[in-house]
């Protein structure tokens, strides 16, 4: 049995929609004060009017993680209003698709600004509130393409993944002289709107590439999130977890058959 997560602080970045929003229900349904964060205004405050129906303990911060100033702002802004911050999920980001023909400087410092240098900002503001919580967690969102496998227009998408978890190995030693933990979720194909989006055929057939023969739900990522916050894990730090079904596993689909 962990221990309860009820009363703690806990942000969420990118929790409009998708794995994001899934990681703030996740905590608010555990008792946690949960701010939520992303820079579309009204997609914020429809998410964030969807877990209060729900009676759960969250608020809505809007908030560019790719602007240092807007970061600082939101960091200070969310441990004022929850009298401090315990957990920070770094879960923002963005994903265009461009070949490596069409792909553009432009292109790449966006998806790296918001993916790797976002993280850097968001662990970086945090860091005087974490050291003061009882026991501070970060909780990166990476993923399983650019770290372990690749896909034909994310390039710069994967770049800024495997980023991320350059960056959480040597944050990793630095926090852990506070007694802060920090480890990175790596998500294979999880059912969000944006998936959905691609049609039935398309989900079938990644589904069939899967041992477990289904696609991961948001709940599998809530989860994964939640045991990396807990008490219980405080000595598990600088790791990843893959969450996807065994996807990565097989040398090829006649490895399924």
């Amino acid at each position: 049995m962990f221990t309860s997560l009820q009363g703690k602080s806990v942000l969420v970045t990118g929790a409009s929609a998708g794995i994001g929003l899934g990681i703030a229900r996740g905590f608010a349904l555990q008792g946690a004060s949960v701010a939520l964060s992303a820079r579309n205004a009204a997609k914020l405050d429809a998410a964030v009017a969807s877990l209060r129906a729900e009676g759960l303990n969250v608020r809505g911060f809007v908030a560019d993680v790719a602007d240092a100033g807007s970061v600082k702002a939101l960091i200070e802004a969310v441990a004022d209003t929850q009298q401090g911050l315990d957990i920070l999920c770094c879960n923002a980001g963005v994903f265009p698709s461009a070949s490596l023909d069409a792909l553009c400087e432009s292109d790449w410092d966006h998806v790296m600004g918001t993916n790797a240098k976002g993280t850097f900002f968001c662990v970086q503001a945090a860091l005087r509130y974490l050291r003061k919580a009882q026991y501070g967690r970060v909780i990166l969102t990476s993923s399983i393409t650019g770290p372990i496998t690749g896909f034909p227009g994310w390039a710069h998408y994967g770049a800024s993944k495997a980023a991320q978890l350059g960056f959480m190995r040597t944050a990793a030693i630095e926090l852990a002289r506070d007694g802060i933990t920090i480890n990175a979720l790596l998500p294979g194909n999880i059912l969000t709107e944006g998936l959905q989006g691609m049609g039935e055929d398309y989900l079938a057939d990644m589904a069939a590439s899967i041992p477990l023969k289904r696609l991961g739900v948001i709940e599998d990522i809530a989860n994964a999130a939640l045991f990396f916050a807990s008490r219980e894990a405080g000595y598990v730090t600088g790791q990843s977890l893959i969450i996807d079904g065994g996807q990565i596993l097989p040398e090829s689909l006649q490895a399924l058959a």
